[in-house]
């Protein structure tokens, strides 16, 4: 569809700068608002249709893009990362951004970001709830362990945090009052966070045998390394799997493929590139870890039979062919991060797969 009029907008909380191209003339037409889509709407219906609008994707989330869907304005989120500005331009701010939004969507060099559905941002939420709440638990206990390690106090019966470690803190008693009041005030904390850590658990667990991701989840949890949580949190972080052409497509949106410096006759690859959805990165990196194990097929044996045969026969095949893959390139001598990373990238390639894969 040929639009008349392209328009771009700076969004921020209390404030929205918007700034109109027509086609035709090559008017700029710039108008500030307040936070309010009513108001916005109106101003947009105003001029000369067909009209098409964009912002950056950012911490204002998809509210106001709904709300002017709902007014049957055409308008997408652009995602900032593929939005490249002069180098020498030096001047930021609301009237220039909005500006570059109108003229980068006229000449369409924007690229949109994937709008989840209002249930999937919802269980999205779920799920970076849970994750915010593991790295606050990560920091109370490192909170704990380093203030016992100012007073010479070391734990040297094994790691961390299991069964016997706990009972241990319960019985450290300090001499002075103020060190035993800071020492229970870190275990509160710490048993607090957990609790709630249980809590989200359990309501992640009941949401993954909901509809759409059911299927799904239950084909991910029988990859080595990948357990109902992670599964439920791919699922809800990439939405449509169908909207990647192919597994390397996969992993490149989620920054596992190796950076690329290609000029005349020279070409050399560089670390991973690290765009993309980080925590679905951090997810499949840390799955990935469990592949270097001894592989023993009959610890998934009755998850796998539950699938149809085409599905468990690739699930099979996938497990096997990651394990042998660490195995060979842990006997490479290659440093276990670097390999655990390429682990992680065709892990990914199995998961696109095992998501697009129609069983008749």
């Amino acid at each position: 569809m040929m639009y008349s009029t392209s328009i771009g907008l700076d969004v921020h909380a209390h404030s929205i700068k918007a700034a109109a191209l027509v086609h035709e003339t090559g008017v700029l037409i710039e108008k500030s608002f307040g936070y309010d889509a009513l108001t916005l709407c109106e101003w947009i219906k105003s001029l000369e249709q067909p009209v098409r609008c964009i912002y950056e994707s950012g911490p204002t989330g998809f509210d106001l893009l709904r709300k002017l869907q709902a007014q049957d304005i055409v308008c997408s989120v652009g995602a900032v990362s593929k939005m490249l500005r002069p180098a020498g331009d030096k001047i930021k701010n609301d009237k220039r951004d909005a500006v570059f939004l109108a003229r980068m969507l006229a000449m369409g060099n924007t690229i949109d970001v994937y709008v989840p559905t209002p249930e999937e941002e919802a269980a999205r939420d779920l799920c970076r709830a849970r994750e915010d709440l593991r790295q606050d638990l990560t920091r109370a206990k490192h909170h704990l362990l380093k203030f016992l390690l100012r007073k010479g106090i070391i734990y040297e019966q094994g790691c961390a945090w299991t069964k016997t470690h706990k009972r241990w803190l319960e019985h450290l008693k300090f001499s002075y009052p103020d060190e035993q009041m800071v020492f229970e005030e870190y275990l509160i904390a710490i048993g607090d966070l957990e609790r709630k850590r249980e809590r989200l658990d359990t309501v992640i667990k009941q949401r993954a045998q909901d509809l759409p991701w059911c299927e799904s989840i239950s084909r991910f949890t029988c990859l080595r390394g990948i357990s109902t949580i992670t599964a439920f949190a791919l699922c809800v972080e990439i939405g449509d799997f169908g909207r990647f052409k192919n597994a390397s497509a996969f992993a490149s949106y989620l920054g596992l493929v190796p950076s690329l410096n290609e000029s005349g006759g020279s070409s050399s690859r560089g670390r991973i590139t690290r765009t993309g959805n980080t925590h679905v990165r951090k997810l499949l990196i840390e799955a990935a870890w469990h592949h270097r194990r001894q592989y023993r097929a009959i610890t998934l044996s009755e998850q796998i039979t539950c699938l149809p045969p085409a599905i468990a026969g690739k699930v099979t095949d996938a497990n096997r062919r990651l394990h042998r893959r660490a195995v060979y390139l842990t006997e490479r001598k290659l440093p276990a991060c670097k390999a655990n990373v390429a682990i992680a990238r065709e892990l990914a390639g199995w998961i696109w797969s095992l998501a697009c894969m129609q069983v008749s």
